[in-house]
């Protein structure tokens, strides 16, 4: 099982060539399981980079999101009470950007590595990534 960081989404349906080897292999030996897990989260930072113009989906953004909901190999899971209280009480020092909370203790929750570029995230000490 893993989860995938918003641009980590984003780069395995439209544009793969940006993911790592490593997340590329990650990706691939899940997806037959159903086991690569999306946030909620990851749905709404997207929404508010298309509303804001920071990124520009290659259709309409309902349209696109149907099609990523349709991927027999992810499942998007919502968040709920036990990963908002997580995400508001990370260990150590985390930054403050709320998906990126979320995500992280989403991926606490599942026990699942994140695959990620994020260099905020990387160094975190209490979950694993793969880039």
């Amino acid at each position: 099982m893993i989860l995938l960081d918003t641009h980590s989404l984003i780069w395995w349906v439209n544009r793969k060539d940006e993911l790592s080897t490593n997340a590329k292999l990650a990706i691939a030996a899940e997806t037959a399981n159903r086991a690569v897990l999306v946030s909620s989260m990851t749905v709404w930072e997207i929404a508010s980079l298309v509303t804001y113009g920071r990124i520009r989906p290659t259709a309409d953004l309902s349209a696109w999101l149907a099609a990523v909901e349709g991927m027999a190999a992810l499942r998007f899971v919502p968040l709920d009470n036990e990963i908002a209280v997580t995400a508001m009480t990370l260990l150590g020092l985390f930054p403050k950007d709320p998906a990126d909370r979320i995500i992280v203790a989403t991926a606490i929750k599942f026990a699942a590595p994140i695959i990620t570029a994020d260099r905020k995230i990387q160094p975190y000490l209490y979950v694993r990534t793969i880039w």
